[in-house]
């Protein structure tokens, strides 16, 4: 049977992690040991998503940016798909950025990084996604264009209208601070059928 830390090794611990907020250290530890800890911050995660992000979820920058794409993208196959998202991964800390261009320089994302300029810092980041699961827009740089083989899209877009989909909570290595993203379908105001998806990277000491 493997024994539990000893003294010396929870020390070395702490060293290793002093460089993150306490806060937020805590915070994980709480919702780790706890299921109560856990379930508050999904409470506030709801919370958020319906006071806030739902407000604006369905705004016509969002709806038009993702209708258009769709139709431009309607007869796109998984291999095509695949060589946008290879080229776009290729592109980041390239000088050439033909592939991502159009999805940060665009009016949605202007809308989107408004958004996250407005939210207190409550939100870190915020994409679209067209009916493949591609970026539309984004309020600052992906890894991967293509997100259609994640749950943030198979469950959304994947299961239908009022689909919403919460990440765990993780630290992101370029911010050092911790996030969870919430994701939502987006669907046609007209018809009301799904069109695409959102996500949205909430910050979890900002939202408690």
């Amino acid at each position: 049977m493997c024994s539990g830390p000893t003294k010396g090794a929870t020390i070395l611990l702490f060293r290793k992690v002093d460089r993150m907020r306490f806060p937020a250290i805590a915070l994980l530890a709480a919702m780790a040991a706890t299921p109560s800890a856990a379930s508050e911050f999904d409470s506030a995660l709801q919370a958020y998503l319906e006071a806030e992000i739902l407000t604006w979820s369905q705004s016509a920058e969002i709806v038009d940016a993702i209708r258009g794409q769709n139709v431009r993208n309607a007869a796109l196959d998984q291999a095509r798909i695949d060589a946008l998202d290879q080229a776009w991964m290729s592109e980041i800390g390239s000088g050439s950025t033909p592939t991502i261009d159009p999805v940060m320089q665009n009016p949605a994302a202007d809308f989107l990084r408004a958004r996250v300029d407005g939210s207190g810092g409550r939100i870190t980041e915020i994409f679209i996604m067209d009916l493949h699961g591609l970026n539309v827009a984004a309020s600052a740089m992906t890894s991967d264009m293509w997100q259609g083989d994640e749950a943030k899209f198979t469950e959304t877009y994947g299961i239908g209208p009022g689909a919403v989909h919460f990440s765990d909570v993780e630290l992101d290595e370029s911010t050092q601070r911790y996030q969870a993203q919430v994701s939502l379908t987006i669907v046609d105001p007209t018809t009301g059928e799904p069109i695409g998806a959102m996500t949205v990277g909430v910050d979890a000491e900002a939202l408690l």
